[in-house]
């Protein structure tokens, strides 16, 4: 149990809340959410500290437990999310791995996409195996395939949406409609798209998942992670075991992630509209063999991702460049990120500042080759997370690769 929440009128929209939504302030009347560094609480006398390690009355004893810092986050994710709550995380992997240990036991059976992150595979398809949980990987966008893949034993349907790096979509509403009708539950990772685009819980998802290192810091900072959803599942069943477990957000972490919801609408409007006009431009360079992104009228999905995300494909798009086998699709790939001097070569994604980098040989370096065929990773395949940067200069900086490609 933590503090109420500020006093806030209900129906307000999301942004507003991204500003507004946190514990109630202190005595000291702060305007900013303050950042409580501290591991342990005084309590009043015996009696209270009974009642509130019983967690029989609100108030704080042990930040493993809880944090007002941390509870603000959680609140405010939630409230943006349009979930009863949230409990935060270390890592955005760390949600998914406490998803993973609360819902599932020896001998059930997941459903997830052939095409998501690297980790996200590696955690559910193998190292979730040594426990006795098997997972059955399917086509991102083959809905027949979600359905044809359930067994008795199915108790978890996951999903990301838009996928990465290929942007690929799922159709929220119809995977719910399946888990649902197999006593199952739908979990979608939103890191992509963020509450700004998207809310999963419309669409009938039962936990929205978020990795707070992309969007939601928005500048690269930190590591964080959340998982949102009912009040019975999220916080009785994960958030007890998340504070024995110790997985839970630092409240340094947590403020950091506070301070990035404040801003995240508007960084992921500008970025989304900066990544649909440099897909546009990608389109019709020669050396660029294909375009991945939602927001473009050629994607396969474009129709589902205008309606299931407010309009809009995002901030990070995909593309392959030209090439014929994998040797020259690699160094040609390769060529083109180590030309530029804008962008961050780096894996991570969701910051202000663009970045580029290779997935077949970062975030999905782990597979094994058949998996990257199958997750459609192919060696000349480049993924941008486009920033805050003059249009001008990222386009010019990618042709320094682009245009001296042989």
């Amino acid at each position: 149990m933590s503090e109420p929440l500020s006093d806030l009128p209900e129906g307000l929209h999301p942004e507003t809340y991204a500003v507004r939504a946190a514990v109630a302030r202190s005595s000291f009347g702060e305007h900013s959410e303050a950042l409580y560094l501290t591991s342990s609480f005084v309590q009043h006398d015996c009696e209270s500290a009974a009642r509130r390690f019983a967690r029989q009355e609100p108030g704080y004893t042990y930040t493993r437990t809880a944090n007002p810092t941390v509870a603000s986050f959680e609140q405010r994710l939630a409230r943006m999310e349009g979930t009863e709550c949230a409990v935060a995380t270390t890592t955005g992997m760390a949600a998914i791995l406490l998803v993973a240990l609360t819902t599932l036991k020896a001998g059930d059976h997941v459903i997830a996409s052939q095409s998501m992150f690297g980790s996200t595979m590696k955690l559910l398809g193998s190292e979730m195996a040594r426990f006795g949980v098997e997972t059955s990987f399917v086509s991102q966008t083959d809905v027949s395939a979600w359905r044809a893949a359930v067994k008795p034993s199915t108790r978890l349907l996951f999903a990301e949406t838009p996928t990465n790096p290929l942007t690929d979509l799922c159709d929220i509403a119809q995977l719910a409609d399946i888990a649902h009708g197999a006593g199952a539950l739908l979990a979608v990772d939103n890191s992509f798209a963020s509450p700004v685009l998207q809310r999963p819980v419309e669409f009938g998802a039962d936990l929205v998942v978020h990795s707070g290192t992309k969007l939601i810091d928005g500048q690269g900072r930190v590591m964080a992670g959340a998982v949102c959803g009912t009040q019975k599942l999220v916080d009785g069943v994960m958030g007890t075991f998340l504070r024995s477990g110790g997985l839970n957000l630092s409240p340094f972490n947590a403020w950091v992630v506070l301070k990035g919801l404040e801003t995240l609408a508007l960084r992921v409007k500008a970025e989304s509209a900066a990544a649909l006009e440099l897909a546009t431009w990608l389109e019709s360079h020669p050396q660029v063999a294909a375009v991945h992104y939602p927001g473009l009228k050629s994607h396969p999905q474009h129709a589902l991702a205008m309606r299931q995300q407010s309009g809009m494909g995002g901030t990070v798009l995909a593309f392959d460049v030209a090439g014929h086998t994998p040797e020259q699709l690699r160094a040609n790939a390769f060529h083109v990120i180590d030309r530029t001097r804008v962008c961050s070569v780096t894996a991570n994604l969701g910051d202000v500042k663009t970045t580029i980098t290779h997935p077949a040989s970062t975030s999905h370096g782990r597979l094994t080759e058949e998996q990257r065929q199958a997750a459609g990773v192919k060696q000349g395949l480049i993924r941008i997370s486009v920033g805050l940067e003059h249009m001008d200069d990222l386009k010019a900086d990618l042709l320094r690769g682009l245009d001296t490609l042989a």
